[in-house]
């Protein structure tokens, strides 16, 4: 296949290139040239910024058979791009979301579940709040143009190697360092996440068959909890760490932003059904692999390198004091 990115070199575009050229697809990346610049330099690659309409884009007598967006967050800035594209690819492939669904107070959200709007459709500044119900928007603009030759994937937490968020990272990484490890209580909380490499699979063989569609994309198979979750970050390190789980009341008093921290009431974004995307090829790789994977990828980093989330340890033993004064009283 002749591939079109927007995108290409960050995470989930990155996994997908590399499995792409590995498999002998033909790529073009379009992208502002920004993030690790020097990558993938014997494919075509064209730089410039998606908001001028892909205007530098050269697209007179060229066809693709794809186009993979993996950065689309404003819908003004995604339908400039479809409607600009629609007469030289044949598909459009867009990376959403399963924030973009309205109620996450119940388990098995499926992919016609009812979806979130915003008061504020033409808002450019992206929050928490409007992130969903901005993909959601998103989807109509590639949906409206490209109808039944639109794909469109939603990921829950996208973890692994490459990974700008640390969001999953922060948990192997404390982990291996030892220690007691403050956790967000309960252990018995399902998580659900998908590892980027594995969601590039799943979208080049929905691609590869030229399929269509709507598909949730997150894992494992099996339901997983939180405990379960750090009990394989602890196996994976060889490390086996002490967890005292805190409640949410504690966490949200204090403001400490513990990554998989949530309320009972959006369980339900840990327990979306995915068996549409599991009939098309969504397959999980070993838990220990991506955690092994993701630690790998994170030595690597500078020796300096702060992680994004989660509490500093001094921070963390200071909230760990607290919280045995609560237990106290």
């Amino acid at each position: 296949m002749k591939i079109l990115i927007i995108g290409g070199t960050r995470f989930v575009g990155r996994h997908f290139a590399e499995l792409a050229l590995g498999q002998g697809h033909e790529l073009t990346l379009f992208n502002r040239g920004k993030s690790n610049p020097g990558f993938f330099d014997n494919v075509e690659h064209f730089t410039g910024s998606r908001n001028t309409d892909l205007s530098s884009l050269p697209i007179k007598n060229r066809q693709w058979d794809c186009v993979l967006d993996t950065c689309g967050y404003l819908p003004r800035v995604v339908r400039m791009s479809a409607e600009h594209l629609k007469n030289s690819v044949k598909k459009y492939v867009f990376v959403s979301t399963v924030s973009v669904y309205a109620d996450f107070s119940k388990p098995g959200i499926n992919e016609d579940s009812d979806l979130s709007r915003t008061d504020d459709p033409a808002c450019e500044t992206v929050t928490n709040e409007n992130y969903g119900p901005l993909k959601v928007l998103c989807e109509k603009a590639v949906t409206d143009i490209y109808r039944n030759n639109a794909l469109i994937v939603r990921p829950g937490l996208i973890v692994g190697p490459h990974d700008p968020t640390d969001r999953f990272t922060y948990w192997p990484v404390r982990i291996k360092n030892g220690g007691e490890v403050m956790a967000p209580a309960p252990p018995n909380a399902p998580t659900q996440f998908i590892d980027g490499r594995d969601l590039a699979i799943l979208m080049l063989s929905i691609m590869a068959k030229n399929g269509s569609g709507t598909y949730n994309a997150t894992g494992p198979e099996r339901t997983l909890t939180r405990g379960e979750f750090l009990s394989a970050c602890s196996g994976a390190t060889g490390n086996r760490a002490k967890f005292t789980w805190v409640s949410e009341k504690f966490l949200d008093e204090n403001k400490c932003d513990l990554p998989g921290s949530m309320p009972e009431s959006w369980y339900g974004i840990d327990q979306i059904d995915c068996r549409r995307g599991i009939k098309q090829g969504l397959r999980f790789r070993p838990l220990a692999e991506t955690i092994r994977d993701t630690l790998a990828w994170h030595a690597a980093r500078p020796a300096d390198y702060a992680l994004k989330v989660g509490p500093k340890p001094e921070t963390e033993a200071e909230l760990l004091k607290m919280w045995y004064g609560t237990k106290k009283e």
